[in-house]
């Protein structure tokens, strides 16, 4: 072997030697430093050091997390602070975690990937961890608050007048898509504040509809001695009554038509005001001044024919309310057992 030879071979070895040691001082240089391509809970901490990295990851991660968590509808706003989520993270494990996916390998592969410029494609989990149940009850709260039961449209009624309560839908908080989207950002990186959605709930009556529940209606205005049936909800006849004496006043309230009877038999209370009558059952003919038509409403009191016209307009009957006999007659075929009165 010639001089020129040993050399070269001699250099070829120290050179060898040369970037075997340059390796190795390299590969030592990055111990406790983080691979690129590493991320934490979607922040990357790649070419950091641990302290670095745990600093970086609690900024980016912890820190927007102590804003409260906030869902909102329309103009109102409801606010779950961030304690109560009890929110916590193992950013130091995780880094350590980091660290040594860092290393993994041989030194062979480490130096490939060093001068490759390759990245590990590694996402490390902080094990983000929260209070579940604190979401829940904040959604429950959040539902209680928009939450409403739909109102069927409904009947007021006044002495001489019938008011249509309007129906109104109910509200009902699409709860579980709240809490996927609440659960989402507590831990995102996203927006801190969530909308809620609702859906509406029909009312079983509409204000379209109540007017059929109520082909008939009787409303009594005894001030004024005047009856008046209103057909689907419309005013169709007024008629002048007689209405209960002072101490036998006709009932104030609401009632209905309990049943009905043609020629009806009088069955006398037992009232002092019955006198020798009381208690006795009186047929239809003359000596019954219950006249042509009987509709019950109340304990005895109900709707009827006289022949005593005179007392029509006046307080004069011991409870009932009286019509002239035509008129009853004419009732009666308008209304059905279960038909509201209205006594006011």
């Amino acid at each position: 072997m010639g001089r020129k030879t040993v050399i070269a071979a001699f250099a070829a070895v120290l050179l060898a030697a040369t970037l075997v040691v340059g390796a190795l001082l390299y590969d030592r240089s990055q111990q406790g430093k983080i691979a690129d391509g590493v991320t934490i809970e979607g922040v990357d901490v790649g070419g950091m050091d641990a302290d670095d990295a745990e600093a970086k990851v609690r900024r980016a991660l912890l820190r927007p997390l102590d804003r409260p968590l906030r869902t909102v509808y329309r103009e109102r706003t409801w606010a779950l602070p961030a304690e109560q989520l009890k929110l916590r993270a193992d950013v130091g494990a995780a880094v350590e975690q980091a660290v040594h996916l860092s290393r993994e390998g041989d030194l062979p592969t480490r130096l490939g990937r060093y001068l490759g410029g390759d990245q590990l494609e590694v996402e490390v989990s902080a094990e983000l961890a929260y209070s579940r149940s604190a979401v829940n009850r904040f959604v429950r709260h959040v539902a209680a608050d928009l939450e409403r039961e739909a109102r069927s449209a409904s009947v007021r009624p006044g002495a001489d007048v019938l008011e249509i309560v309007a129906s109104q839908p109910g509200r009902k908080v699409r709860d579980v898509l709240l809490t996927s989207e609440l659960n989402e950002a507590v831990v995102g990186t996203g927006p801190r504040t969530v909308r809620a959605h609702v859906h509406e709930t029909a009312p079983e009556v509409t204000t379209k509809e109540v007017a059929a529940r109520y082909p008939s209606y009787l409303t009594l205005d005894r001030a004024n001695f005047t009856l008046r049936l209103w057909k689907d909800l419309e005013l169709a006849r007024t008629y002048t009554v007689a209405v209960g004496q002072e101490g036998l006043e006709t009932p104030e309230g609401l009632y209905a038509i309990e049943y009905k009877e043609e020629n009806p038999t009088w069955h006398v209370p037992e009232s002092d005001w019955a006198g020798d009558l009381a208690g006795q059952t009186i047929p239809p003919g003359p000596e019954n001044p219950i006249k042509a038509r009987w509709m019950a409403i109340y304990e005895g009191a109900g709707i009827h024919g006289t022949e005593e016209t005179a007392s029509l307009g006046s307080a004069a009957s011991h409870g009932c309310v009286r019509m002239s006999i035509p008129d009853v007659e004419e009732l009666y075929d308008e209304v059905e057992v279960g038909t509201p009165v209205f006594i006011g």
